[in-house]
């Protein structure tokens, strides 16, 4: 493993292995440590905070495959000075890595359960660990839908994945656009209206959603709809991470602090605060 300090706020230096364009404006950084050591564990939902020397310092959900140590892999938008900046790396660039942090997806506890993913534009790259995670343990599960909604073709992520996943027979993948393009054959509209596809029993899923805070609102209420109870409902509330550790205040909601008790809640547990705009 890469060498760790005993200071939370002290990153571990990762090369960048590959830098590789998803969209117009999202991009894929592969890191290794530094020393040459494996990667760090992580579980699928959590994140790290990358630093950027003499730039900044941002969080990133970790969006490579769990079983897999040989690199950290995350999916970035390019939305702010720091993930800009980041986009512009090149392979042996280093950059400052400390994590992972935060709460994961019930990957455990939803064994023998069907399974469905719900994701919003950058929001399918923190779903990903989980389907890793679950594929590589197929037998477990029931039923696994992946819901994936973007604003144009143009926006959609991991293609390629994507194609090799709609193949297979044991996984059904449904992907949707806001607004259509030339040469676009599939659904169109907001990625809401995919889950009456879905095939699962309401009784027996674990549902998972990551994306606008909006996209996941209106989600867990289309599932609550069709019979999935609130506490099986999870989402991931990444917003404003600044320390990590629970000392900043900056991503407060209500009265958790997003780092430290999520970034993954069960729907009901965020009822009460879903939807404040003071918040």
């Amino acid at each position: 493993m890469a060498p760790r300090t005993d200071d939370p706020m002290t990153p571990v230096r990762y090369r960048v292995e590959r830098n590789r364009r998803e969209t117009h404006d999202t991009y894929t950084l592969d890191l290794v440590p530094a020393d040459g050591g494996p990667t760090m564990p992580f579980a699928p939902g959590q994140f790290n905070m990358l630093y950027l020397f003499g730039v900044g310092e941002v969080p990133i959900s970790i969006s490579g495959d769990p079983g897999d140590a040989r690199s950290l892999v995350h999916t970035i938008r390019a939305v702010g000075g720091v993930t800009r900046a980041m986009r512009a790396l090149a392979p042996g660039d280093v950059v400052g890595v400390r994590g992972p942090y935060g709460a994961p997806w019930p990957v455990e506890a939803a064994k023998g359960e069907d399974v469905v993913l719900v994701a919003g534009g950058i929001g399918l790259a923190p779903l990903r660990p989980v389907l890793y995670s679950i594929l590589a343990r197929r037998r477990e599960y029931g039923r696994v839908s992946v819901l994936y909604g973007t604003r144009t073709p143009a926006d959609i992520l991991f293609r390629r994945e994507l194609l090799r996943w709609r193949a297979r027979f044991d996984l059904e993948v449904f992907v949707t656009v806001d607004r259509s393009a030339a040469g676009w054959t599939g659904n169109v509209g907001v990625v809401t209206t995919l889950v009456r596809r879905a095939p699962f029993d309401p009784h027996d899923t674990v549902a998972m959603l990551c994306g606008p805070e909006i996209m996941m609102r209106y989600g867990a209420l289309e599932l609550e709809r069709h019979g999935v109870s609130p506490e099986r409902i999870y989402l991931s509330m990444e917003r404003n991470m600044h320390c990590a550790v629970g000392l900043c205040g900056h991503c407060q909601f209500g009265p958790t602090f997003v780092c430290k008790d999520g970034p993954v809640f069960a729907s009901n547990a965020l009822a009460g605060w879903f939807g404040r705009r003071e918040l």
